[in-house]
């Protein structure tokens, strides 16, 4: 499956689920390429309980695999939850970096009027921008990415920071 029909199919498979749900519900899809080459997986998160054979029926293309993301605090609510599917689907974001794919395309997407919020972080140095972020997250990041140690990357020096909540 190449990268632009994965897009077409998980785009089709959200409008299929979300007409069997009732009405449009958060969700974020990353790509992530078989290290062993056996094509493109697609792995999604949804903040609601979904019927397992909504979601077969809504993909139709084969193979399925459902796994609960548990751990997360109780009482700790949407935000916590949250940040847990995002820092299990960032694992994935994460190896894009690492084995140097060109997706050519964005590297994630979300449900229409649901997308993250992004917050622009402006330093005079990599280092102020990364105590910044450490501290609107608590913490420092658990991985980061610098464009500068990859061999042959072309284009504008790039940062990916990702922590584990």
């Amino acid at each position: 499956m190449d990268e632009r029909r994965a897009r077409k199919d998980i785009g089709d498979f959200f409008r299929k689920l979300n007409s069997q749900v009732g009405k449009p519900f958060p969700y974020l899809w990353v790509p992530e390429w078989h290290p062993k080459g056996h094509g493109l997986h697609l792995h999604f998160a949804v903040g609601q309980y979904i019927r397992r054979t909504a979601i077969d029926d809504a993909w139709g293309k084969g193979f399925v695999h459902i796994k609960l993301l548990g751990q997360v605090p109780i009482g700790k609510g949407s935000l916590a939850e949250s940040r847990h599917a995002a820092n299990y689907l960032g694992k994935y974001l994460g190896k894009a970096f690492e084995d140097n794919r060109e997706f050519n395309l964005r590297r994630f997407d979300s449900a229409r009027g649901f997308a993250p919020e992004s917050e622009v972080i402006v330093g005079a140095s990599l280092d102020v921008v990364l105590a910044d972020a450490s501290s609107r997250m608590g913490t420092m990041p658990s991985y980061v990415w610098r464009s500068i140690n990859q061999d042959g990357w072309i284009g504008p020096n790039a940062v990916w920071m990702s922590w584990d909540r």
